[in-house]
C-alpha cells in the first residue's frame, strides 16, 4: 500500500472523532433538561428556575423540568448536581447563599464551588425586604430597633433555612442594631412568609417575588429593602442603610452546570438565557417581581466572579458570627 492509500484511514477517523465531538452540542438538547432548585417551591430561586425553563422550552423546543429538592441549607439540591453527569442534562439554579455563604458558614461541606460547577449566566440579583406581623407595633427600622431593645427575647426572625441570605441578615441586623432576635429556619420564604402572617414569627428578611403580593395585599408590613436604592417594583420601600449604615446587598442567583459540560453546550444555553434576559419581555418578568436583570457575563468570567465570591461572603458570615457550623 502506498503512504497515501494508509494515511486515508487514519483521515477517516480522525473526521469521525471530531464529529462526535462536536455533535453533543449541535444535537443539544435531545431529551428533557432537569433544573435543580435547592428550596421548596413558589421562592424566588424556584420562579427564577421556571422562568429559565420557560424561555429555554421556547429557543430549544424541548423540555425543562423544575424539580425542588430543598434541605441542609441547600446542600442536598447542589450536592445532586455536583455529582450529576457533565452532559448538560442537569443544571443548577444556584444563589449566592449555597455557593458564596456555605463554604464559610459550614465546618465541612461536600461541593466545591468553584472546582464542582460551571457557570453559565446570571439571572438576576434579588433584593430582600425586611417584612413584619402586622400586629407588631412597628412602622419604620428605628422603632423596630427599639421595640427588639426594649423587649429583649420576644422577637422571633424566619429563614429560608441555616445559611439562606434570609438567616444571614437577620445576623447582619442584629450585629448593626445592638439586638437579639431569634433564629427559626424554614425549608424556603414561603413557609416562613405564611407564619410571619400567622404571626407565629415577627419578623423576615423576604426575597422580593414572594414578598411583594403579600406586601401590596396587605398581609405584612414592608420596612425595608436590603438594597442601597429603591427598587422600581416598590419605590415606596426605603433603603435599610438609610437607618443601618453600610447594608446594601441583592443576592444573586445563577444558573450552572457540572464541572467538565462541553463548552458548546455551556455557551448555547447562555447564548440562549442572556437574549431572554436582554428581550423587553425578559425585562418586564424580571423588573415587575423587584429584581435587578443579570448582566450577560461570560461564562469564563463568571467562574472567577464565584472565586471572588466565596471570599466576599465568607467574609461578611465571619463578621455576622456565623461561621463553623457543624
Amino acid at each position: 500500500m502506498t503512504p497515501r492509500c494508509l494515511l486515508v484511514p487514519f483521515l477517516a477517523i480522525a473526521l469521525l472523532t471530531a464529529g462526535a465531538t462536536h455533535a453533543p452540542a449541535q444535537d443539544y438538547p435531545n431529551r428533557s433538561v432537569s433544573i435543580i432548585v435547592p428550596f421548596v417551591p413558589a421562592g424566588s430561586t424556584d420562579i427564577l428556575a421556571r422562568i429559565a425553563a420557560q424561555a429555554w422550552e421556547q429557543r430549544f423546543g424541548k423540555s425543562f423540568v423544575v424539580e425542588n429538592r430543598p434541605g441542609a441549607g441547600q446542600q442536598i439540591g447542589v450536592n445532586a448536581v455536583a455529582k450529576a453527569a457533565p452532559d448538560g442534562y442537569t443544571l443548577l439554579m444556584a444563589t449566592s447563599s449555597a455557593m458564596g455563604v456555605n463554604p464559610t458558614l459550614y465546618k465541612k461541606i461536600a461541593y466545591d464551588p468553584v472546582k464542582d460547577f460551571q457557570p453559565i449566566a446570571i439571572m438576576a440579583h434579588l433584593p430582600f425586604i425586611l417584612v413584619v406581623n402586622n400586629d407588631l407595633p412597628v412602622k419604620t427600622i428605628a422603632e423596630l430597633v427599639a421595640y427588639a431593645k426594649a423587649n429583649p427575647g420576644k422577637l422571633s426572625y424566619g429563614s429560608g433555612g441555616v445559611g439562606a441570605s434570609h438567616h444571614l441578615y437577620g445576623e447582619m441586623f442584629n450585629s448593626l442594631a445592638g439586638v437579639k432576635m431569634t433564629h427559626v429556619p424554614y425549608k424556603g420564604t414561603v413557609p416562613a412568609l405564611n407564619d410571619v402572617i400567622a404571626g407565629h414569627i415577627q419578623v423576615l428578611f423576604a426575597d422580593a417575588p414572594p414578598a411583594l403580593p403579600q406586601v401590596k395585599g396587605g398581609k405584612v408590613r414592608a420596612l425595608a429593602v436590603t438594597t442601597g436604592k429603591r427598587i422600581p417594583a416598590a419605590p415606596e420601600i426605603p433603603p435599610l442603610g438609610d437607618t443601618l449604615k453600610g447594608f446594601d446587598s441583592a443576592p444573586w442567583q445563577m444558573l450552572m452546570a457540572p464541572a467538565g459540560t462541553p463548552a458548546p453546550v455551556v455557551d448555547r444555553l447562555h447564548k440562549e438565557i442572556v437574549a431572554y434576559i436582554a428581550s423587553a419581555e425578559g425585562q418586564k418578568k424580571l423588573l415587575d417581581m423587584g429584581l435587578v436583570p443579570g448582566a450577560p457575563t461570560p461564562p469564563a468570567e463568571l467562574a472567577k466572579f464565584v472565586g471572588k465570591e466565596v471570599v466576599a461572603w465568607g467574609d461578611l458570615v465571619k463578621k455576622a458570627g456565623a461561621a463553623g457550623i457543624e
